[in-house]
């Protein structure tokens, strides 16, 4: 292939404005150039909530989306994932206290399955019976929550705090903590896949049933 026609078509590129979903107030993730509209559908973009928010203390939390709509000249996003970095974990970590994690796979009341794992540092060493119980409060918490709420109530909550300070309210009764954090989120599954993952299970379910031949 000559020169020029390598030239073309990187001049045959189109960049996109990519924008945040509107839990995200519509922000502007970036530009992302494609050959093909068609190419953008599921790319996925990584950015810091201090980029979005303007705040350098929040580049600790780090945001994915994934494209799935385009308009003329800008692609649209879903989120998809909230993680905090792993250098901001271990500065959380203490000699002398407990690391004490919970992995939950959950539907909201919408019924967007995502995982959430919270995560509590105590201000001692706690022994696993106390381990234990803290783990089962986050859980319950987790799980009370969303049900209780809609997918974008819930990443709003906990990208604001309100459910790592909930679990530490609580949690603290069982033993002293010194933080609360919502290391990671993880969007599985839209409703739409739940509600087809669930007519297949049905549809197993149903085949597995034994009929008894008349005699």
């Amino acid at each position: 292939m000559s020169d020029r026609s390598v030239s073309k078509r990187k001049q045959e590129k189109r960049w996109y404005t990519v924008m945040a979903p509107e839990q995200f107030d519509r922000a502007e993730l970036g530009e992302t150039p494609a050959d093909e509209p068609e190419q953008l559908y599921d790319r996925t973009i990584e950015t810091t909530l201090g980029e979005l928010q303007g705040d350098a203390s929040e580049n600790n939390t780090k945001l994915t989306f994934r494209i799935t709509d385009l308009g003329s000249d800008a692609a649209y996003t879903e989120f998809v994932e909230h993680e905090l970095t792993r250098d901001y974990l271990r500065s959380l970590v203490r000699r002398g206290s407990s690391k004490v994690e919970s992995f939950e796979t959950v539907l909201t009341s919408d019924d967007h399955r995502v995982q959430i794992q919270p995560v509590a540092f105590t201000t001692k060493k706690a022994d696993h019976s106390q381990e234990r119980a803290i783990r089962k409060t986050m859980s319950r918490i987790v799980r009370e929550t969303a049900r209780e709420h809609t997918f974008d109530d819930l990443i709003e909550g906990i990208v604001e705090g309100r459910l790592s300070s909930t679990i530490y309210a609580e949690a603290k009764t069982v033993y002293p903590l010194r933080r609360v954090e919502i290391q990671k989120l993880t969007l599985e599954a839209r409703p739409e896949e739940v509600a087809a993952e669930e007519e297949t299970a049905v549809d197993v379910d149903e085949e597995d049933v034994e009929v008894e031949s008349e005699e």
